[in-house]
């Protein structure tokens, strides 16, 4: 399939399983967002999803799972990454990426890595998993990323406010 340069696309990873407590703000997260697209899953016997590459035989990345697995001892899944600082995706569409962010009404961060042409946006799903989107720059159009101190991207620090997280359904 050839598509323009600048259509966000994430691929590449196998999968990651999320435990959430909000599927339907999860799916609109993967889905509504990123631009996931849900396949075919089969019945484990508690609610979730499978979330692939929108293109045929495209691979799946997500697994999400919400019901009986995904609760811990409070009746709730966990929030945030836990030991695992972030999930990062090959991507490419950068600033329509953004576009999406600011649709959505999500906080992001950006980063040039030093010595590289890599391009990178950093977001939280629902769950408040961090993702990092990794971008080949010199296939990007449109300006680098704000290294500015309020969007600059610095490692450890997070900007995840369940609080504040937009509504997405």
């Amino acid at each position: 399939m050839n598509e323009p340069r600048n259509t966000p696309l994430v691929a590449g990873l196998f999968h990651v399983a999320v435990k959430t407590s909000d599927l339907s703000a999860t799916l609109a997260f993967y889905k509504g967002v990123l631009g996931l697209a849900e396949v075919k899953r089969p019945d484990f016997g508690y609610p979730g999803a499978w979330l692939a590459v929108p293109l045929p035989g495209g691979q799946a990345l997500m697994h999400v799972y919400a019901g009986g697995p995904a609760l811990g001892p409070s009746g709730t899944a966990p929030v945030g990454t836990a030991a695992i600082d972030h999930v990062s995706l090959a991507c490419r569409g950068y600033h329509a990426f953004i576009i999406r962010f600011r649709g959505a009404g999500l906080e992001w961060r950006e980063f040039l890595v030093p010595g590289t042409t890599l391009w990178q946006l950093f977001v939280y799903d629902p769950s408040g998993v961090q993702l990092e989107l990794t971008f080949e720059g010199s296939a990007e159009p449109g300006p680098p990323p704000d290294m500015s101190d309020h969007r600059r991207y610095v490692a450890g620090t997070s900007f995840f406010d369940p609080a504040t997280y937009p509504k997405l359904h």
